[in-house]
């Protein structure tokens, strides 16, 4: 069968590969219907991570039913499902309370569970390729009505539209609050979405890709385009001077010290790494700036990039003039303008001063993707309208070069093998 297969930085090709095998009593094998280049990808694609040529790029799909093994219970041949971009087992206590991307079976000992495409473990179920193994299945398949109705909008269904609406869970977002989204890839554009649907009175959202800022001010979002200044000053001059309620990040970036499975840290959002107004000089601090300076105070913000691994706690106390990773911890009320001076330095101060929660974590999407499911089966969400391409695999060489060089409105390209 036919797979996208990475064969170094900014280079993937079209190859046969052996189609899955069930090897395990709870497996399904799916025929993928479609299935879609995701922004993460593109840390791969990059040569950002450890990633070694030969794998199988994708961990967004949904198929067709094509085999099942014999412990599986609630599927059966024929049924149309579309599976979370996280492995998880659906029975430790991580997954029983409905944290489902730290499942302690599939990843013991590690951050979060298992991407779709990344490990050697689950390497059959990587997506883009024509079948896909699905370990867990009972859990992992979410079973979808049949037919082909909605199928551009149950595929996003794999990660971008759940990972969203956790980043505006993740900010205690209330109806009729203000939110800003930093970042209009496909993953912001979802969180702008979710809050529109969750009844914010205003969303803002920053980017700098008059396509993206196209799609955000088409669904009703108030688009800031932060090569024209400051993305803060932009937003409060619009509000009379006001801080928004919360604030979701929706890009990101990765230092150049990969973790053991080729990461630094998992990452949430599915943005882009974030720049300066230029668009070309990386900046790893310039978003979460932003967000502390924007929100006003004794609020959540939430940073969905996994750019900052100290704040996360990943088994590290932070310490005051101690840098972890590229990030300087430092207790003193310097100013953001101050700090920004100072490229990759993260000062706590502002934070403390403003009383601010920082919410992260990778997506639970079995805890959203059923009830998001019935939002668009009901015609009450439509989160499609992100979605720029419909191609067949055999184009997948020239959609990532696009994709990834943010040309001729490549916003997010859905794949039919």
């Amino acid at each position: 069968m036919r797979a996208v297969v990475y064969e170094g930085p900014f280079s993937v090709s079209i190859k046969e590969v052996a189609k899955p095998v069930i090897t395990h009593p709870d497996d399904i094998i799916v025929r993928v219907t479609t299935t879609c280049i995701c922004g993460s990808d593109l840390h791969m694609y990059e040569g950002r991570t450890a990633a070694q040529a030969g794998i199988v790029f994708g961990h967004e799909n949904m198929g067709i039913v094509d085999e099942i093994g014999s412990g599986v219970a609630l599927l059966k041949k024929g049924d149309r499902v579309v599976m979370p971009f996280n492995v998880a087992c659906g029975r430790c206590l991580n997954c029983e309370e409905g944290r489902s991307a730290f499942c302690t079976v599939v990843n013991p000992g590690f951050v979060s569970s298992r991407y779709f495409a990344v490990f050697a473990t689950f390497s059959s179920s990587s997506a883009y390729r024509e079948y896909i193994r699905v370990p867990f299945a009972d859990f992992n398949a979410l079973k979808l009505p049949p037919g082909t109705e909605h199928e551009e909008d149950f595929a996003l269904l794999a990660d971008i539209f759940p990972t969203g609406w956790h980043g505006v869970e993740l900010s205690g977002f209330r109806a009729g609050e203000s939110i800003a989204v930093f970042g209009a890839g496909p993953v912001g554009l979802m969180a702008a979405y979710s809050a529109i649907l969750r009844g914010a009175s205003e969303v803002y959202v920053v980017d700098r890709v008059p396509e993206r800022l196209q799609k955000a001010k088409e669904i009703g979002c108030v688009p800031i385009d932060f090569s024209k200044g400051n993305p803060v000053e932009l937003i409060k001059a619009l509000r009379g001077g006001r801080e928004v309620d919360r604030a979701v990040d929706g890009v990101y970036s990765l230092n150049s010290s990969p973790l053991k499975f080729g990461f630094d840290a998992y990452l949430l959002a599915v943005g882009y790494q974030a720049t300066t107004g230029d668009g070309k000089t990386e900046k790893p601090n310039v978003v979460l700036e932003a967000l502390i300076d924007i929100v006003v105070l004794l609020v959540v913000l939430v940073s969905q990039g996994y750019t900052y691994p100290a704040i996360l706690g990943r088994q590290i106390q932070l310490q005051p003039g101690v840098i972890y990773h590229s990030l300087l911890v430092s207790n003193s009320l310097t100013s953001l303008k101050e700090a920004s001076a100072a490229d990759g330095h993260f000062y706590t101060g502002k934070l403390f001063e403003k009383g601010l929660r920082i919410g992260t974590g990778q997506c639970n999407v079995k805890a959203y993707n059923r009830y998001l499911c019935d939002l668009i089966i009901s015609g009450k969400a439509k989160p499609s309208f992100v979605v720029s391409h419909h191609l067949s695999l055999d184009d997948a060489t020239m959609a990532y070069d696009k994709f990834d060089k943010r040309v001729d409105g490549f916003t997010k390209v859905l794949l039919h093998p």
